[in-house]
């Protein structure tokens, strides 16, 4: 029994295998994208890999890579595997001018989840009722007003605008109106289409979160706000809540 839960373990550890992968999206915000990369690690459950393009929580991809076969669920007999999968977390780091986004993902399975072909801009998440085997997703919900704090408080930021390939098409500075550990309100430098991403700097910190546009609003003096969501990692607050 020992033996059993000891493999257990084992088999779910990432292995480090730097296999050429090909990840798909499909219709986010109306647009389909493929890219060539390659794995950083992988498991039988899920794998972490790096993109040149932002992907956000709840995201599927759809995989494409010559896996071992003792790594494989399923489609043992072919040369290539096929599995759809879950992002589970991202995380930005930028080097000079170029950006990459390290993914983890959990395989889901051979197939989408029902309804994902109609509506391709659903999120999910997992679904942890269901124990072993391949992650299941489930639809993802949103609050409809974020349960963190937020501090009434003006920050120097610097907003980059990225678009669907990671290339930067806008910068600018701002200040915050708001910001709590998961999200900010900024004065716009510029607009932003809502599910767009945006990288946010603050250079007293060093700080750099990447974010999605949730909302761009403007007031009844013309003012105009865009409201992030942020997707790699919290804002740190000590010392100033």
């Amino acid at each position: 029994m020992g033996e059993k839960r000891r493999e257990s373990r084992r088999i779910r550890e990432r292995v480090r295998l730097e296999l050429p992968v090909r990840a798909r999206a499909m219709g986010v915000r109306g647009m389909a994208w493929e890219e060539l990369t390659r794995l950083l690690d992988v498991s039988p459950f899920g794998a972490r890999l790096s993109l040149s393009r932002p992907v956000e929580p709840g995201r599927l991809l759809h995989l494409t890579m010559p896996l071992p076969r003792p790594l494989r669920s399923f489609d043992h007999a072919e040369e290539q595997y096929h599995v759809w999968s879950l992002v589970r977390n991202v995380r930005a780091t930028t080097s000079g001018e170029a950006t990459r986004f390290e993914v983890g993902l959990a395989f889901v399975g051979k197939h989408p989840p029902a309804g994902h072909i109609d509506d391709p801009e659903k999120l999910y998440d997992v679904d942890r009722s269901k124990p072993g085997g391949l992650y299941e997703p489930k639809p993802k919900e949103r609050p409809e007003r974020s349960d963190a704090t937020r501090l009434g408080m003006a920050v120097e930021v610097e907003v980059v605008l990225l678009d669907e390939r990671g290339g930067v098409t806008q910068t600018g500075l701002t200040v915050t109106e708001n910001l709590s550990r998961r999200g900010a309100a900024v004065y716009a430098p510029f607009e932003a289409e809502r599910g767009s991403f945006v990288l946010l700097r603050n250079a007293q910190f060093g700080l750099e979160v990447l974010a999605a546009v949730r909302a761009c609003r403007t007031d009844d003096r013309g003012v105009t706000r865009l409201h992030l969501e942020f997707l790699d990692r919290e804002w740190p607050l000590e010392g100033v809540e």
